[in-house]
């Protein structure tokens, strides 16, 4: 697989706080990377230095040139608009007509099955439909590579397995996809690679059957082996 961004020895610090440390991380295209960590472990971090919203302190970002991306947040931001323009917008700011971007954000809410609440005000929408919403904007944006931070947290049970689902449709038609989460059942299930992150450092970096089911993940990392366990304190 080819590479699509790379990180070199990546620090950030904010202020007296070390937020990662040492960080050495590549990305290949098509990969699902799970990133994983108690709180405060430097996911969400890592995750805006990959989408370029922090600069490393020290150490270099790397990446393809052509790359398109974009990034989900775990509570995202809904324009005081309809759910329709919401989508359109960001099309409309990439350089697209406002027809043309109207009907391509038609086509990304119908992809994640929200068409028939195109005219409705983004903020009234559910949890569930707002991250839905979140996830068309990116879609009809094309990225190779969504980023996604905690996406499915704050959701009930049936709209997380919607989110789920959507996320596994984008991966199969081809898109990179990065993602932290506390969920293990849905690194498991969606995740082609798992990392898991201590204090700003990189303790384990596995393919998700080895990292789960591996019996030398203890070897790895004592505290990644714990955290599975759920006895990390």
């Amino acid at each position: 697989m080819s590479s699509l961004m790379q990180l070199k020895s990546v620090e950030v610090r904010f202020g007296s706080v070390t937020a990662l440390a040492g960080v050495d991380l590549r990305v290949a295209a098509g990969e699902r990377l799970a990133l994983i960590g108690s709180n405060g472990s430097g996911k969400s971090t890592l995750l805006r230095v990959l989408h370029g919203l922090v600069a490393p302190s020290r150490g270099s970002v790397l990446q393809d040139s052509a790359m398109r991306q974009a990034m989900l947040f775990q509570r995202p931001h809904m324009l005081r608009t309809s759910a329709l323009n919401n989508v359109a917008l960001g099309l409309w700011i990439r350089g697209a007509r406002w027809q043309q971007a109207r009907e391509q954000a038609l086509l990304a809410l119908g992809r994640v099955g929200l068409s028939d609440l195109a005219g409705r005000s983004a903020r009234t929408l559910s949890g569930g439909q707002q991250q839905r919403l979140a996830l068309a904007r990116a879609w009809s944006l094309q990225p190779d590579v969504l980023f996604l931070d905690e996406p499915t947290s704050s959701l009930d049970p049936h709209a997380k397995r919607e989110v789920e689902a959507l996320m596994a449709e984008f991966a199969q038609g081809g898109m990179t996809l990065v993602f932290a989460s506390h969920n293990l059942g849905q690194v498991k299930r969606l995740a082609t690679r798992v990392m898991y992150l201590e204090h700003g450092r990189v303790l384990a970096d596995l393919p998700v059957h080895e990292f789960f089911n591996g019996p030398r993940l203890g070897e790895t990392s004592r505290e990644a082996d714990l955290f599975v366990k759920g006895e990390l304190a």
